[in-house]
């Protein structure tokens, strides 16, 4: 039984191959005939998540079975186990998952028999991590540079509430990147320590092959901070200007993980400039996930 559920816990050697599946799958572009089927739970909202895996079951050939969580029997006290339970004994091959929750799967996982639940797939768990938001970031890295070893990547923003951030921190330090991290001081988690350095966003800018931007997660911070936050002062302090734009070398690039507010955490007309990858993002999620669900089923 494989599930997807934390991509630090795959070894470097297995990223590696989803990422170059991932490229292939891309480079193929065509649909594939399959007797799997999926479900899709997601308990927050999503947009390129949700419609990104569905697209990457519709290319696999996979059926789709619809559940709205909020109303399925989970709204009336089923636990997300024996919804998953159910599901299996239904005939289910793999459930997609959002939630609320860090590492919802944990639980799930150790106290139940590994026949008797679908294969997981982790499409996102509170503020701790997104495996398929990596994947398809290392793949547009990988893409553009053939290698992650010394590499260069900032990740500037909303670290403290970001679990793109946090997957993305651990995976790039573990594959050779020098990662460094900016934003509010406030939103810099302390044990990222391990993964890289806290700098000022104009630090070596110049020097970096990958910028990412975070979205500031207005959801998850606090009312106070919400109140007094700024979207012209934090644009100024920690956001993407032209100014910033033209210091970046000629073959860096620019990330999010999107929906991006613009001119908060990038210039409305960066958003789509020459060292822009953002939609490419999008487009590479369809084929990282395409690769997570062949991985999963592997046998």
């Amino acid at each position: 039984m494989r599930h997807f559920l934390n991509i630090n816990s795959l070894s470097n050697s297995d990223v590696i191959r989803l990422v170059e599946h991932s490229i292939k799958l891309k480079q193929k572009n065509s649909n594939e005939k399959s007797d799997k089927t999926v479900v899709n739970l997601f308990f927050e909202n999503s947009t390129r998540t949700y419609s990104s895996f569905q697209m990457a079951e519709n290319k696999l050939g996979f059926q789709q079975i619809i559940i709205d969580p909020q109303h399925s029997s989970m709204s009336k006290g089923e636990s997300l186990s024996d919804t998953l339970k159910t599901l299996k004994a239904i005939g289910i091959d793999v459930a997609i998952v959002r939630h609320t929750t860090n590492s919802w799967y944990e639980n799930i996982i150790s106290e139940n028999d590994p026949e008797k639940i679908p294969q997981l797939v982790n499409a996102g768990d509170g503020s701790g991590q997104h495996p398929s938001q990596s994947l398809l970031d290392l793949v547009t890295i990988y893409e553009e540079f053939s290698h992650f070893d010394g590499l260069k990547v900032r990740i500037i923003g909303d670290l403290s509430h970001s679990r793109v951030a946090r997957s993305n921190a651990e995976i790039l330090n573990k594959l050779g990147v020098e990662v460094s991290f900016s934003g509010p001081e406030n939103w810099q988690p302390k044990d990222f320590k391990q993964f890289g350095q806290f700098v000022d966003i104009d630090y070596e800018l110049d020097k970096q092959d990958v910028v990412m931007f975070l979205r500031v997660q207005h959801e998850r911070i606090t009312q106070t901070e919400h109140q007094y936050f700024s979207s012209r002062q934090y644009h100024g302090k920690y956001g993407l200007t032209l100014s910033r734009y033209k210091k970046l070398k000629d073959n860096a690039i620019v990330m999010h993980p999107a929906p991006v507010n613009r001119d908060v955490e990038i210039a409305n007309e960066l958003v789509e400039s020459s060292k822009s990858r953002i939609f490419e993002q999008m487009r590479n999620g369809v084929f990282a996930r395409m690769a997570i669900l062949k991985f999963v089923l592997e046998e």
